[in-house]
């Protein structure tokens, strides 16, 4: 594995900035997750780290080696995309297989046998090795696209939305083994989603995307916590972040134009007066949406509450984050 650089990359499609300058290291062993809406730059992101596009300038490191000019085979990566890239007319075994019968590994029969048989039992396929990969669900090809990766010891694994297809309950067992395989492994991981619970769970430290501009890097904590910016407070947090006027509160500091306050950060109990509007039961928490002069407000309650639509509470912020005319935080 390696720490991936990459340095004022710059590319340009149609005359339209994919990536404006992105400078972004990612560690040694580190599970980097790129957070964004669609066109902000993840997957070319991906594809520039991968070999697959290559940068009009900047420059991209392995280990503190230049790869800008060399191809994905030579840059040694191993990727996953959303769409499933299986050999139809192999079975998942032999797709399993594949990638470590390649001449340039030389790898030993045994070795591949026990690589591939790993890591089908890790991926809840092994009962499928033998079958051909168009007898498939699409989340069993999902699980051999990711185990095509899995099976290698690449630089760095890319992936792009690899678990966007699979059900809930499969999405949430991946999450765990991939997170596990990384961590046990000691892993490079540079991984796309737009699913928060995703990036809050899995990853080492988070990037978030802006119109091909990285706008804040750091741990998943620090990205929630300590947004840089009112776009970057609106990446993460399941519900969104509610943003409002900053004097609907008292004690906004000087040239704040508005607040933002997670769901956690607006306590009900005392302040001022908030009608109910719903109440969403979620098992270990409840969720209260609220109205509060003209503004509709989402925070947290007990899961055994017994408030009700059209009841009256008071709330008050607890934990604010104040932002600028630019967007930028203030405190």
């Amino acid at each position: 594995m390696a720490e991936v650089v990459l340095d004022t990359v710059t590319k340009t499609f149609g005359g339209r900035p994919a990536l404006d300058g992105v400078s972004l290291r990612i560690p040694n062993g580190s599970f980097v997750v790129l957070l964004g809406p669609t066109g902000a730059g993840k997957t070319t992101t991906l594809r520039m780290v991968s070999g697959l596009d290559r940068p009009d300038s900047g420059d991209i490191y392995f280990a503190g080696r230049p790869v800008r000019d060399l191809t994905p085979a030579q840059r040694n990566v191993a990727m996953v995309f959303q769409q499933y890239s299986l050999y139809p007319h192999l079975t998942v075994r032999q797709n399993l297989e594949f990638p470590l019968k390649s001449p340039l590994l030389k790898t030993p029969r045994a070795v591949i046998d026990s690589k591939v048989n790993a890591t089908a039992e890790m991926l809840q396929i092994s009962h499928k090795l033998d079958s051909k990969a168009t007898t498939l669900s699409g989340g069993e090809m999902q699980r051999v696209s990711i185990g095509r990766a899995l099976v290698r010891t690449p630089q760095i694994y890319l992936m792009d939305e690899p678990l966007s297809s699979l059900d809930a309950k499969l999405r949430a067992d991946l999450r765990i083994e991939l997170k596990n395989i990384q961590a046990h492994s000691g892993a490079t991981l540079l991984y796309v989603t737009h699913d928060q619970i995703e990036a809050m769970t899995m990853a080492t430290h988070i990037g978030v995307l802006h119109e091909g501009r990285l706008v804040q890097f750091g741990s998943p904590r620090d990205v929630y916590e300590r947004p840089v910016s009112l776009y970057a407070a609106t990446r993460l947090g399941q519900p969104r972040i509610n943003i409002l006027a900053a004097d609907t509160f008292p004690g906004a500091p000087p040239g704040a134009v508005s607040i933002g306050l997670r769901s956690e950060h607006l306590l009900h109990g005392d302040g001022q007066e908030a009608v109910v509007r719903r109440v969403e039961h979620l098992g270990d928490q409840t969720r209260l949406h609220l109205t509060f002069r003209t503004n509709d407000l989402i925070t947290v309650t007990d899961a055994h509450t017994r408030l009700k639509s059209g009841d009256i509470v008071k709330i008050q912020p607890d934990k604010p984050l104040y932002f600028g005319a630019d967007g930028m935080r203030l405190q």
